[in-house]
């Protein structure tokens, strides 16, 4: 039986779903593997979604644990469509594993909390400054526009059915910052304030004369799941990581918990946002 890394969403709610069956099974992870013919590391890295599975070995779990009817349907579903690459992963893709994983990630999160300390969060960038960005940053040109098509794509989460929560945590210094030049800095903020104005998309302004605050040391988002634990996602110039040990995610927790009490509320920051947009404005060539 061969062990494959799963770095799927799906599979980490799949292997969360198995863990809370088995403790309603009372059974204790060496007493199911037993059952099912495992090791316990090899059921343990099942259950926290560190190893693949296949719909038989789910079928072999469920049978261990006595589920049948809709329950052993839908998780055997679950199982085939963690097997299925999503839209972003077109054969030989372009992107990174980590970037397929964080997008993964996004479509199966509950609530996402984006902290920004130099740029507009991705999830509500426009084309024009997500373009800009990447042009800044030496993306080649033949990559821009695919690059600028996954981002807009990942936005649809915010506004499907039953969407995630979004919230962001922007310092100002990222809106103040003309990316693309005023014009279009002025219509990229003008879209926060829209997208601010849907009931799951809450934005908080972290204000120049704040000064230093708790998000200075790098921005960095947490993602929620209904079953699964909360995992925290850094980016660098070239790296995207993931941080799942709980004590690590608790100081994002609380480093977010401590930004409430220095950002301005959702609905001061919209009146703010209006300031800073009357500001590029300004800044527009006559």
């Amino acid at each position: 039986m061969t062990s494959r890394k799963a770095t799927t969403a799906r599979g980490r709610t799949l292997g969360a779903e198995l863990r809370e069956l088995r403790d309603r099974s009372g059974l204790s992870t060496r007493e199911a593997a037993s059952r099912i013919g495992w090791t316990a590391a090899m059921l343990n890295r099942t259950e926290n979604g560190l190893r693949a599975t296949n719909p038989e070995e789910v079928a072999s779990i469920l049978g261990a644990y006595g589920v049948t009817g809709a329950d052993r349907e839908r998780l055997l579903a679950l199982a085939r469509d963690a097997e299925r690459p999503g839209w972003w992963e077109p054969g030989d893709s372009i992107y990174p594993a980590a970037l397929k994983a964080l997008i993964g990630f996004e479509t199966q999160a509950t609530r996402i909390t984006d902290v920004e300390t130099s740029l507009v969060p991705g999830l509500l960038q426009t084309a024009e400054y997500t373009r800009a960005v990447m042009q800044a940053c030496g993306v080649p040109p033949l990559e821009v526009e695919t690059r600028v098509a996954t981002r807009l794509g990942r936005q649809a989460i915010l506004s499907r059915p039953a969407p995630p929560m979004f919230s962001a945590f922007i310092d100002e210094a990222s809106l103040r910052r003309p990316v693309g030049g005023a014009r279009a800095m002025a219509e990229q903020l003008h879209h926060i304030r829209r997208a601010a104005s849907r009931p799951n998309i809450s934005v908080r302004i972290i204000p120049l004369h704040t000064g230093a605050h708790a998000a200075l040391s790098g921005p960095f988002t947490i993602l929620e799941f209904e079953r699964a634990k909360p995992l925290v996602h850094q980016e660098g110039k070239s790296t995207l990581c993931f941080v799942d040990s709980s004590a690590e995610v608790k100081t994002f927790v609380t480093c977010v918990d401590t930004l409430k009490s220095t950002s301005l509320t959702p609905e001061r920051s919209i009146e703010y946002l209006d300031s800073i947009i009357a500001d590029h404005g300004r800044q527009e060539p006559a």
